[in-house]
């Protein structure tokens, strides 16, 4: 008896459609899911248009454009590969490949200074911490501009500031913006300037979500600050890590305004501080050679993939899984 209930109430009614006969339950269901991917597939439309717009399409426009020869009074000519030979063979691409990693060897250093700062402010009972964060992230919400106006005057080897506090301890100040040598330094150390201030929200949120018992347990155990922030905090917090320095190594690839606004167009040194960007912009904007441009920014994006697989490659070495 119970067998033959079960198959019964297994069994779904079958309901009546608008023409007076019935919809087997398959059929209703299948309805029902081409509705909901019919709904989802309307919110994701918006989203597909813009990225096709400016993520796709720019993409597929600039490959095209890497295989063509343009001028200022010319057309475009189909010319292949020759961009790309061109490339290979020009000195101050790879000149500029080389400052650009500079920069982002630099950059990375900002990574342990926000790691201390950032420890620094996760003390429990420190007052002001708010305020804390507001002037550490100032320099991120700074238009890159200003930033790279107040630290020419401050680089300026003439009547700096830098060179004026030098003097006060008997040193001798340095032509920071026009040695060669120099101006990679000065350059990298304002971007880690500016971008500490992110590094340190991320950090500190990631630090303020570590177990407490781990810690207590590491106090337990003899541990000291120093010691529990190196052995605990540092490894759990060590996918944030990853992902800053990701950011930092995309970022400093496409170092530009700091370059354009703090080294001009007639500084002797433009050539040693130039970025692949910066090059990029020469090309198009100055040279009008769009074509070797969109070449140099195809470029740049396989540098940046080639880049970010390596991290992600590199990272199952050092990054904490949670396991």
């Amino acid at each position: 008896m119970s067998t033959v209930i079960q198959q019964l109430t297994s069994r779904a009614p079958a309901t009546a459609d608008r023409g007076g006969g019935t919809v087997p339950p398959r059929d209703r269901r299948t309805v029902a899911a081409r509705r909901e991917a019919a709904a989802g597939y309307l919110f994701i439309l918006p989203l597909f248009l813009g990225v096709t717009a400016f993520c796709f399409y720019p993409l597929v426009r600039n490959l095209y454009l890497s295989t063509t020869r343009t001028g200022i009074f010319t057309g475009q000519t189909f010319v292949g590969a020759d961009q790309y030979q061109r490339l290979l063979g020009d000195g101050e691409f790879w000149r500029s490949l080389i400052n650009t990693f500079a920069y982002a060897g630099i950059a990375l250093l900002g990574i342990p200074v926000s790691l201390v700062v950032a420890g620094l402010l996760n003390q429990r009972g420190l007052r002001f911490l708010s305020a804390y964060r507001v002037v550490y992230f100032l320099p991120v919400v700074t238009m890159p501009v200003a930033v790279g106006m107040i630290w020419k005057l401050l680089y300026n080897g003439d009547y700096g500031v830098l060179n004026q506090l030098l003097g006060t301890v008997g040193l001798d100040g340095a032509q920071w913006l026009s040695g060669p040598h120099l101006v990679i330094v000065a350059i990298g150390l304002v971007g880690v300037w500016s971008g500490i201030g992110h590094h340190v929200v991320l950090i500190l949120a990631a630090l303020q979500n570590v177990p407490r018992d781990l810690l207590e347990a590491a106090t337990l155990d003899g541990a000291g600050p120093v010691r529990r922030f190196r052995s605990v905090s540092v490894p759990l917090i060590s996918p944030t890590l990853f992902l800053v320095s990701v950011l930092t190594v995309i970022g400093a690839m496409q170092t530009f305004d700091l370059v354009l606004i703090m080294m001009g167009t007639s500084n002797p040194a433009t050539e040693s501080a130039q970025t692949i960007v910066y090059y990029f912009f020469q090309q198009a904007l100055i040279h009008h050679d769009r074509g070797y441009a969109a070449a140099i920014a195809t470029a740049l994006l396989v540098v940046n993939m080639v880049l970010t697989g390596a991290q992600f490659t590199l990272q199952r070495k050092w990054v904490h899984d949670g396991e």
